[in-house]
């Protein structure tokens, strides 16, 4: 047997046993990013919250205004509920809510929750389901409040208005109609989840109907054979087929953007978790897989903003396509086995880790009140190139609520 002898001060001599060396080694190698968590979370959670109170006094006077990013000097730039990010920040207020039981942060999250209601009968876009179950739905999941199934149910039924039986999908934009026929993103995974939540509540089986055949189509059509996907598949509505395959926001057609990759990772997760569905299951692990082993993920976790932009080591970081990627993994990790387990969650933790320092967490009072530097929204169109993203706060909190709840509060 291969092994160590160790003497202690008494002078006696111990054989330690190379198994039990290499298991007592990984086990303090998985410790040690749990205990750094451990102490990083109470002040990104504290941080979280005064910047939190700060961005809801500085939109206190005018009640349609709702976070969005920055502009080019630093400002806040703000918009109305039809932006399709408008859900985002009384999301986060609901998970700060929930990590603190502050009840200052409950009124908020209810008076910005109001915000967005409107939003409930939106069907010339996909978006419904950020904008109203990331606010409305949090909600409810906390506080039960009676009259906020009403306005999920009717946004449910407003998405559903986009899907076409014949194609079997949502479609998710009606602009473009020069460029494509029938767009369908690989973002719309997300909003999927507005419609289970519905199946749930209604018992009614038509939302489950058009969530599993949008997931399944996007399976077949949207994934290449090394698990990445396309950001756009656009479908020929005589034919129900693809037409065309491209990128909106990616470097190029075939290339992966970073945050698509994640909002599918995030997709097929929760997909798993609401139908039981095991091709759900191995289409996750399938893009986790993809994602944790590509050779241009650093070593930080913090994806550039596509894997295959040109001069990728210049390439601008995504703290938001890593903050979904984290939430995703510890979800996800709770549905495989164990040595998946870990390796998902010491990715995750890693991009929990870098996210929570310096380098990605904002000082307090700066960065106009967004909690996070370094996300990218369109890269092809120089739109919100290196700035914070309220979508990037809202899923970098909900991985922390996750990361606290699943792990280390086990």
């Amino acid at each position: 047997m291969f092994g160590i002898h160790i003497q202690c001060s008494t002078m006696k001599i111990y054989f330690i046993p190379l198994f039990l060396i290499t298991f007592l080694w990984l086990t303090s190698c998985v410790s040690v990013p749990r205990k750094q968590l451990s102490r990083m979370i109470p002040p990104s959670i504290h941080t979280a919250v005064e910047q939190a109170y700060a961005m809801a006094e500085s939109l206190r006077t005018d009640t349609t205004r709702l976070p969005r990013s920055i502009d080019n000097r630093g400002n806040l730039m703000t918009s109305d509920s039809r932006w399709w990010c408008s859900g985002f920040f009384p999301g986060s207020l609901w998970y700060l809510y929930e990590l603190t039981g502050q009840d200052s942060l409950r009124v908020l999250a209810e008076s910005f929750t109001r915000r967005v209601e409107r939003e409930k009968f939106t069907t010339n876009n996909h978006d419904v389901g950020f904008m109203i179950y990331c606010s409305f739905g949090n909600g409810y999941r906390l506080t039960r409040n009676a009259t906020y199934p009403e306005v999920m149910l009717t946004a449910a039924r407003s998405l559903s208005t986009r899907y076409n039986p014949k194609i079997g999908l949502i479609r998710s934009w009606d602009s473009h109609k020069q460029r494509w026929q029938y767009p369908v993103i690989v973002d719309n995974m997300m909003n999927l989840e507005l419609l289970m939540w519905a199946t749930r509540y209604s018992r009614d089986s038509s939302f489950y109907k058009i969530a599993v055949s949008h997931a399944d189509k996007t399976a077949e059509n949207h994934y290449r054979p090394d698990n990445s996907c396309y950001h756009v598949v656009s479908y020929d509505p005589k034919t129900g087929k693809p037409e065309k395959k491209e990128t909106g926001q990616g470097y190029a057609d075939e290339s992966s953007w970073a945050r698509g990759q994640a909002w599918g990772l995030y997709g097929y997760t929760m997909m798993f978790r609401e139908t039981g569905l095991e091709r759900y299951l191995n289409q996750a692990k399938a893009i986790a897989d993809f994602l944790i082993h590509h050779p241009n993920l650093p070593e930080d976790k913090i994806p550039y903003w596509d894997f295959d932009a040109p001069d990728i080591s210049d390439a601008k970081r995504d703290a938001s396509a890593a903050a979904i990627m984290a939430s995703a993994l510890i979800e996800l990790s709770g549905f495989v086995d164990k040595k998946l387990r870990n390796e998902y969650l010491s990715v995750a933790e890693q991009q929990l880790i870098t996210l929570s320092s310096p380098a990605y967490r904002a000082e307090i009072g700066t960065n106009a009140n967004f909690l996070l530097k370094h996300s990218v929204g369109n890269m092809p169109s120089k739109s919100e190139v290196d700035v914070p993203l309220t979508y990037a706060d809202y899923y970098y909190l909900e991985a922390l609520a996750r990361y606290k709840r699943f792990v280390l509060e086990q």
